[in-house]
């Protein structure tokens, strides 16, 4: 298959770069609108627990807070929202990084023919990227 530098850049390069800066602000946004309530369920049960005398209901409603905030940190390392903000956002810089040197003509990319070049760190990037994730489930699936 023989494809421009120019479709290449946009079809492939520009579509993974987009694709990875969606999928890291996803992530963190998840990642953050969680953990923020779970930060702000935890501040409130030492509140709470002064009233527990004079409202029995109190004890029920610090006890749901609680298996709230197990809930809460089990999604969060079961979907590693954390993890995924942070491997999405550096391999969206990477790619980034590679398609400015590239353009600029700089770096590894100051050679006769650097088309090449790009499309290699290109794919061995997002390769490397896929074989992480599938090694990642692979491990969790065998409950490693």
């Amino acid at each position: 298959m023989n494809i421009s530098e120019q479709t290449y850049i946009k079809e492939r390069l520009d579509d993974q770069i987009d694709w990875y800066d969606k999928k890291s602000i996803k992530s963190q946004q998840h990642y953050k609108c969680l953990k923020g309530l779970e930060i702000a369920l935890s501040a409130l049960i030492p509140l709470l627990i002064g009233f527990i005398e004079d409202w029995k209901v109190w004890s029920t409603i610090i006890g749901v807070f609680g298996v709230l905030i197990t809930g809460i940190e089990g999604w969060l390392s079961l979907t590693k929202c954390h993890e995924n903000w942070i491997e999405y956002r550096s391999i969206c810089e990477t790619l980034k990084h590679e398609k400015y040197m590239y353009l600029t003509k700089t770096g590894v990319y100051d050679i006769e023919q650097p088309f090449k070049t790009l499309v290699e760190r290109v794919e061995s990037i997002i390769s490397k990227e896929n074989v992480n994730w599938a090694n990642l489930n692979n491990s969790e699936s065998r409950g490693k």
